[in-house]
Protein backbone atom coordinates (compact mmCIF):
# COMPACT_ATOMS: atom_id res chain seq x y z
CA UNK A 1 0.00 0.00 0.00
CA UNK A 2 2.94 2.57 0.94
CA UNK A 3 4.24 1.77 -2.92
CA UNK A 4 0.82 2.54 -4.21
CA UNK A 5 0.87 6.04 -2.04
CA UNK A 6 4.02 7.32 -3.23
CA UNK A 7 3.24 6.43 -6.81
CA UNK A 8 -0.01 8.18 -6.27
CA UNK A 9 1.40 11.16 -4.84
CA UNK A 10 3.99 11.50 -7.36
CA UNK A 11 1.40 11.40 -10.17
CA UNK A 12 -0.19 14.49 -8.58
CA UNK A 13 3.35 15.97 -8.47
CA UNK A 14 3.91 15.27 -12.27
CA UNK A 15 0.80 16.81 -12.85
CA UNK A 16 1.06 20.01 -10.65
CA UNK A 17 4.59 20.81 -12.61
CA UNK A 18 3.12 20.63 -15.84
CA UNK A 19 0.16 22.71 -14.80
CA UNK A 20 2.59 25.33 -13.81
CA UNK A 21 5.11 24.86 -16.93
CA UNK A 22 8.01 23.28 -14.29
CA UNK A 23 10.18 20.01 -14.64
CA UNK A 24 9.25 17.19 -12.15
CA UNK A 25 12.71 17.16 -11.43
CA UNK A 26 12.27 21.09 -9.67
CA UNK A 27 10.40 19.51 -6.39
CA UNK A 28 11.47 17.14 -4.07
CA UNK A 29 9.23 14.92 -2.49
CA UNK A 30 9.81 14.80 1.09
CA UNK A 31 8.06 11.73 2.88
CA UNK A 32 7.06 12.61 6.28
CA UNK A 33 7.91 9.70 8.53
CA UNK A 34 7.50 11.05 11.98
CA UNK A 35 5.17 8.84 14.29
CA UNK A 36 5.89 5.85 11.60
CA UNK A 37 8.16 2.52 12.43
CA UNK A 38 11.47 2.31 10.76
CA UNK A 39 9.64 -0.79 8.74
CA UNK A 40 7.67 1.68 7.00
CA UNK A 41 10.62 3.56 5.78
CA UNK A 42 12.21 0.43 5.07
CA UNK A 43 9.49 -0.76 3.10
CA UNK A 44 9.06 2.88 0.88
CA UNK A 45 13.78 2.21 0.26
CA UNK A 46 12.83 -1.35 -1.07
CA UNK A 47 10.20 -0.52 -3.53
CA UNK A 48 10.47 2.64 -4.56
CA UNK A 49 13.36 5.68 -4.88
CA UNK A 50 12.53 7.98 -2.26
CA UNK A 51 15.16 8.65 -0.21
CA UNK A 52 14.44 12.12 1.31
CA UNK A 53 12.54 11.46 4.91
CA UNK A 54 11.41 14.27 7.39
CA UNK A 55 10.99 14.07 11.37
CA UNK A 56 9.93 16.22 13.82
CA UNK A 57 11.51 14.99 16.74
CA UNK A 58 15.13 14.71 17.30
CA UNK A 59 14.96 11.50 19.47
CA UNK A 60 12.78 10.01 16.41
CA UNK A 61 15.39 11.00 13.88
CA UNK A 62 18.30 10.03 15.72
CA UNK A 63 16.74 6.32 16.36
CA UNK A 64 15.84 5.97 12.83
CA UNK A 65 19.14 7.30 11.92
CA UNK A 66 20.87 4.44 13.84
CA UNK A 67 18.86 1.40 12.58
CA UNK A 68 18.03 2.39 9.02
CA UNK A 69 19.79 -0.36 6.80
CA UNK A 70 20.91 1.86 4.45
CA UNK A 71 21.87 6.17 4.02
CA UNK A 72 18.98 8.21 3.41
CA UNK A 73 18.29 12.43 3.58
CA UNK A 74 16.97 13.13 6.53
CA UNK A 75 15.25 16.52 6.74
CA UNK A 76 14.37 17.87 10.62
CA UNK A 77 11.23 19.66 9.87
CA UNK A 78 9.65 20.22 13.25
CA UNK A 79 10.57 22.92 15.77
CA UNK A 80 13.84 22.60 17.48
CA UNK A 81 14.97 23.12 20.63
CA UNK A 82 18.58 24.73 21.03
CA UNK A 83 19.42 21.93 23.74
CA UNK A 84 19.18 19.05 20.79
CA UNK A 85 20.82 20.81 17.88
CA UNK A 86 24.15 18.94 18.71
CA UNK A 87 22.36 15.54 17.97
CA UNK A 88 21.17 16.36 14.94
CA UNK A 89 23.66 18.55 13.13
CA UNK A 90 26.05 16.55 11.13
CA UNK A 91 23.24 14.10 10.52
CA UNK A 92 20.74 15.91 9.20
CA UNK A 93 20.71 17.11 4.82
CA UNK A 94 18.99 20.24 6.26
CA UNK A 95 17.17 22.10 8.81
CA UNK A 96 13.70 23.46 7.68
CA UNK A 97 12.81 25.03 11.23
CA UNK A 98 15.22 28.09 12.00
CA UNK A 99 13.17 30.61 13.53
CA UNK A 100 15.50 32.73 15.88
CA UNK A 101 18.42 34.61 15.96
CA UNK A 102 19.36 32.08 19.42
CA UNK A 103 19.20 28.79 17.56
CA UNK A 104 20.79 29.85 14.55
CA UNK A 105 23.74 30.70 16.94
CA UNK A 106 23.51 27.24 18.67
CA UNK A 107 23.26 25.80 14.95
CA UNK A 108 26.52 27.87 14.27
CA UNK A 109 28.22 26.79 17.30
CA UNK A 110 27.21 22.90 16.98
CA UNK A 111 28.55 22.46 13.17
CA UNK A 112 31.45 24.39 13.92
CA UNK A 113 32.49 21.66 16.69
CA UNK A 114 32.06 18.81 14.18
CA UNK A 115 33.60 20.59 11.39
CA UNK A 116 30.22 20.93 9.16
CA UNK A 117 28.19 23.31 7.29
CA UNK A 118 24.42 23.32 8.21
CA UNK A 119 22.26 23.42 5.56
CA UNK A 120 19.17 25.40 7.12
CA UNK A 121 16.21 26.94 5.63
CA UNK A 122 14.25 29.90 8.04
CA UNK A 123 10.77 29.08 8.85
CA UNK A 124 8.51 31.93 8.23
CA UNK A 125 5.02 31.79 9.65
CA UNK A 126 3.49 33.71 6.79
CA UNK A 127 0.01 33.28 7.91
CA UNK A 128 0.40 34.17 11.36
CA UNK A 129 -0.86 31.81 13.07
CA UNK A 130 -0.37 32.15 16.96
CA UNK A 131 -0.45 27.95 17.28
CA UNK A 132 3.01 27.88 14.62
CA UNK A 133 6.21 28.92 15.14
CA UNK A 134 8.39 30.65 12.71
CA UNK A 135 9.16 34.56 12.52
CA UNK A 136 6.68 37.14 10.42
CA UNK A 137 7.15 37.37 6.81
CA UNK A 138 8.53 41.33 7.74
CA UNK A 139 11.37 39.72 9.65
CA UNK A 140 13.03 37.88 7.43
CA UNK A 141 15.54 40.26 5.84
CA UNK A 142 16.08 41.25 9.38
CA UNK A 143 16.97 37.98 10.17
CA UNK A 144 19.69 37.22 7.46
CA UNK A 145 21.45 40.35 7.54
CA UNK A 146 21.97 39.03 11.31
CA UNK A 147 23.49 35.62 10.20
CA UNK A 148 24.61 35.85 6.76
CA UNK A 149 28.14 36.37 8.19
CA UNK A 150 27.75 32.49 9.80
CA UNK A 151 30.50 30.29 8.62
CA UNK A 152 29.10 26.97 9.44
CA UNK A 153 25.23 27.76 8.42
CA UNK A 154 24.49 27.72 4.76
CA UNK A 155 21.10 29.22 4.42
CA UNK A 156 19.35 27.88 1.27
CA UNK A 157 15.58 29.72 1.37
CA UNK A 158 12.46 29.60 3.06
CA UNK A 159 9.58 27.14 4.57
CA UNK A 160 6.19 27.95 6.16
CA UNK A 161 3.78 25.31 7.32
CA UNK A 162 0.25 26.77 6.32
CA UNK A 163 -2.92 26.48 7.96
CA UNK A 164 -5.13 23.61 7.83
CA UNK A 165 -7.78 24.29 5.43
CA UNK A 166 -10.72 22.07 3.56
CA UNK A 167 -9.85 23.67 0.73
CA UNK A 168 -6.38 24.33 -0.58
CA UNK A 169 -7.02 26.94 -2.80
CA UNK A 170 -7.59 28.84 0.43
CA UNK A 171 -3.24 28.64 1.18
CA UNK A 172 -2.27 30.07 -2.37
CA UNK A 173 -2.03 33.26 -0.94
CA UNK A 174 0.71 32.50 1.86
CA UNK A 175 2.43 30.12 -0.67
CA UNK A 176 2.54 33.31 -3.16
CA UNK A 177 3.66 35.39 -0.18
CA UNK A 178 6.46 33.42 0.79
CA UNK A 179 7.76 32.93 -3.23
CA UNK A 180 7.63 36.63 -2.86
CA UNK A 181 9.75 37.36 0.04
CA UNK A 182 12.01 34.55 -1.46
CA UNK A 183 12.38 36.54 -4.79
CA UNK A 184 13.02 40.04 -2.18
CA UNK A 185 15.62 38.44 -0.38
CA UNK A 186 17.37 36.61 -3.86
CA UNK A 187 16.99 40.41 -5.51
CA UNK A 188 19.45 41.86 -2.84
CA UNK A 189 22.09 39.51 -3.80
CA UNK A 190 23.45 38.92 -0.26
CA UNK A 191 26.46 37.14 0.50
CA UNK A 192 26.18 33.12 1.99
CA UNK A 193 22.35 33.41 1.34
CA UNK A 194 20.97 31.44 -1.39
CA UNK A 195 16.99 31.21 -1.91
CA UNK A 196 16.66 27.69 -4.15
CA UNK A 197 14.60 26.61 -1.78
CA UNK A 198 10.86 27.05 -1.13
CA UNK A 199 10.00 24.07 1.07
CA UNK A 200 6.39 24.51 1.64
CA UNK A 201 2.63 22.53 1.26
CA UNK A 202 2.08 19.20 2.57
CA UNK A 203 -0.82 16.39 1.94
CA UNK A 204 -3.54 18.66 1.60
CA UNK A 205 -2.39 21.32 -0.34
CA UNK A 206 1.29 19.93 -1.61
CA UNK A 207 -0.29 20.44 -5.56
CA UNK A 208 -1.21 24.14 -5.24
CA UNK A 209 1.60 24.98 -3.34
CA UNK A 210 4.43 23.51 -5.96
CA UNK A 211 1.36 25.89 -8.58
CA UNK A 212 3.22 28.29 -6.89
CA UNK A 213 6.86 27.43 -6.54
CA UNK A 214 7.38 25.00 -3.87
CA UNK A 215 10.74 23.44 -4.67
CA UNK A 216 10.06 20.67 -1.43
CA UNK A 217 6.65 19.49 -0.19
CA UNK A 218 6.45 17.74 2.97
CA UNK A 219 3.67 14.56 2.32
CA UNK A 220 3.22 12.31 5.57
CA UNK A 221 -0.37 11.13 5.31
CA UNK A 222 -0.65 10.80 1.63
CA UNK A 223 2.07 8.32 1.99
CA UNK A 224 2.12 6.91 5.35
CA UNK A 225 -1.83 7.51 6.24
CA UNK A 226 -3.11 8.72 9.39
CA UNK A 227 -0.46 9.21 12.43
CA UNK A 228 -0.19 7.46 15.71
CA UNK A 229 0.48 9.94 17.98
CA UNK A 230 0.69 7.21 20.88
CA UNK A 231 4.41 6.21 20.55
Amino acid sequence: MLKENYELVEEKITEACKRSGRERSEVTLIAVSKTKPLSDIEELLEKTDCIHYGENKVQELTDKYERISKPVKWHMIGHLQTNKVKYIVDKVCMIHSVDSINLAKVIEKEAAKKDVICPILIEVNVAEEESKFGMKTEEGLDFIHEIKAFSHIKVKGLMTIAPFVENPEENRKYFRKLRDLSLDIKSKNIDNIDMNVLSMGMTNDYEVAIEEGATMVRVGTGIFGARNYNI
